[in-house]
């Protein structure tokens, strides 16, 4: 069994990041997220710090906007107004989940999509459905570059992706259908989920459930990709599968932490510098 190393993936690409960006600034282009927080969620704000960290790492300018919980959704709209307008600003990021008074597919909607650098913008989700470029949500983003790295081809595999979310589960299927994947999603209503992760090359679990794969439902020498992350109750970080007796059939699988959540985070500050590439380089270029 070999452990799929985010952690040390995400640092190696990180530091390639920051050379890139060096040079970058060195011609006076500097790749500039807005990080939109709103509320006090105690996940969201860590996720968020764990973002702005990473910007501060490789030299992405961050402007980070935390906003009340009970803001309108009118006036969170017209802040994400004002950063499209902004030339300076190359990628505009709301953390999720937003408060249940402010629709979430409107405020998505609303970010130009040159500047949706999370990849959750209809537009960019369309032309990762179609296999055009595109910026993909950073998480499926992650599992793929984490895939490529260990030499795990997809072509031709069975894989079973759980959780059918906009975020991870609908975008990674397109990635892997696109790189040649025969794809299962399977989702809350799916009778048996361990009919199609036990005839699996790879599986791809995200939901939310501690223990929701287990041993008997995978087959031997299949490949385990956990984005799933909860906190047990004696405060230990564990994903959606039972680790200790997986591992033991998988051929590769992620560790949690340290195997999906870095690379998403990474993944998003190469979607910011692909940005600030598009807007402030090759516009430039184009006149």
């Amino acid at each position: 069994m070999t452990l799929l190393d985010g952690k040390s993936l995400a640092d190696t690409i990180e530091k390639q990041l920051k050379t890139q960006i060096d040079s970058l600034k060195g011609n006076g282009v500097v790749p500039t997220l807005a990080v939109i927080l709103v509320g006090k969620d105690p996940a969201s704000c860590a996720y968020v710090n764990m973002k702005i960290k990473a910007c501060e790492r490789t030299g992405v300018a961050c402007v980070a906007k935390k906003l009340p919980e009970d803001i309108t959704q009118i006036d969170l709209l017209q802040i994400i107004k004002d950063l499209n307008a902004d030339p300076q600003i190359d990628g505009i990021l709301v953390q999720l989940p937003l408060p249940a008074h402010i629709e979430t597919k409107s405020i998505l909607e609303a970010i130009d999509p040159c500047k949706d650098v999370d990849g959750f913008h209809p537009f960019n989700a369309g032309r990762i459905f179609a296999g055009i470029e595109a910026f993909a949500p950073a998480t499926p983003m992650g599992v793929m570059s984490l895939l490529e790295y260990y030499d795990i081809s997809l072509k031709g595999k069975n894989v079973a992706i759980i959780g059918a979310s906009n975020i991870v589960g609908k975008p990674l299927a397109s990635l892997m259908l696109n790189a040649g994947a025969t794809i299962s999603i399977c989702h809350i209503l799916t009778k048996d989920i361990g009919f199609f992760t036990k005839n699996a090359d790879i599986i791809c679990v995200g939901v939310g459930k501690p223990g929701l794969i287990r041993a008997d439902m995978v087959a031997n020498g299949c490949v385990v990709i956990d984005i799933g992350i909860n906190r047990l109750e004696n405060g230990q970080l564990v994903g959606d599968v039972d680790f200790d007796a997986v591992s033991k059939k998988a051929s590769f699988i992620t560790p949690v932490p340290g195997g999906v959540g870095p690379m998403t985070i990474v993944s998003l500050l190469q979607n910011t510098l692909l940005a600030a590439r598009k807007q402030k380089i090759e516009k430039i270029q184009k006149y």
